[in-house]
């Protein structure tokens, strides 16, 4: 009896070590993944939403469609990205039944660096080349003397969720967007004059860098956020309130650096040099 009691203690002692290593290990790859943070934002100019009537854990793990394909093809060499999106109260339109996507419509909303956001009620492969006109005009600065863009206090968060892309984003990202629908749901029971009523929140497709879940895209600013945890939400929300309300530049200093990615209209390696320039203040 004595023998079989010791075994038992050896075990459990090999289980707690086993517990032990896998938790470490775990704290040590997502310090590791915290580290390589800045500077995975794909370099881009202009990133574009079209808005789905179905949620993105929904999408297939490769989702495209004639009207994406074709709008990409009009901006991209001008430094734009073409995605998808859902919100509980934006606008959509219905989807076509297979076989019918060439007439498929969408509400889209896009955001510059230069002029911060546009909206178009509606795009479709009818009108195709008018918004590609638009928003390659949207990615180009103003000249001197030109009357100022219209500015929005709204701010846009976008949360990925595409389970079929991998399942990191759809389990992480579902339950950060779940945790940023609840306490913006709290901040606006408080009071309709929360700030908290100027963000809108939405889910969207794969963004890249799947091992960086939750992945959160704070728009106009053009920050993006990584490794971002349910618990991680009411932080971030008051850092992004705490604000101003435009496309970031290089004097401003990295968003919830932390969980830092990178920033619209900048390169990879301007990305890096200017996290390591705040990070050396």
């Amino acid at each position: 009896m004595a023998s079989f009691g010791w075994r038992s203690y050896f075990r459990r002692v090999a289980h707690q070590k086993k517990r032990d290593f896998a938790t470490l290990s775990t704290a040590n790859l997502s310090e590791a993944l915290r580290a390589e943070l800045p500077g995975t934002v794909p370099p881009h100019k202009c990133y574009v939403f079209l808005h789905t009537p179905n949620q993105p854990s929904k999408y297939p793990a490769k989702f495209s469609t004639p009207v994406q394909r074709a709008l990409l093809r009009e901006i991209m060499f001008t430094g734009g990205s073409v995605n998808f999106c859902w919100s509980e109260s934006g606008p959509s339109y219905p989807l076509r039944p297979e076989g019918e996507e060439e007439v498929q419509e969408y509400y889209l909303m896009a955001f510059s660096n230069a002029r911060g956001k546009v909206e178009v009620p509606v795009v479709s492969m009818k009108n195709i080349a008018e918004v590609g006109s638009k928003l390659r005009e949207h990615t180009e600065s103003l000249l001197p003397g030109s009357a100022e863009v219209p500015v929005s206090d709204d701010i846009h968060v976008y949360v990925c969720t595409h389970m079929a892309r991998d399942c990191r984003c759809g389990d992480i990202g579902s339950a950060v967007a779940r945790t940023f629908r609840e306490e913006l749901q709290r901040r606006r029971n408080l009071g309709h004059q929360d700030r908290s009523t100027r963000v809108r929140l939405a889910e969207t497709a794969h963004v890249g860098g799947h091992k960086y879940a939750g992945n959160v895209l704070v728009y106009p600013h053009g920050e993006w956020l990584g490794l971002v945890q349910p618990e991680d939400v009411p932080e971030i929300l008051d850092t992004i309130l705490s604000k101003p309300v435009r496309p970031f530049k290089l004097g401003d200093e990295p968003m919830c650096p932390s969980h830092w990615r990178g920033r619209m209209g900048f390169s990879r390696e301007a990305q890096i040099e200017l996290f390591t320039r705040y990070r050396n203040k």
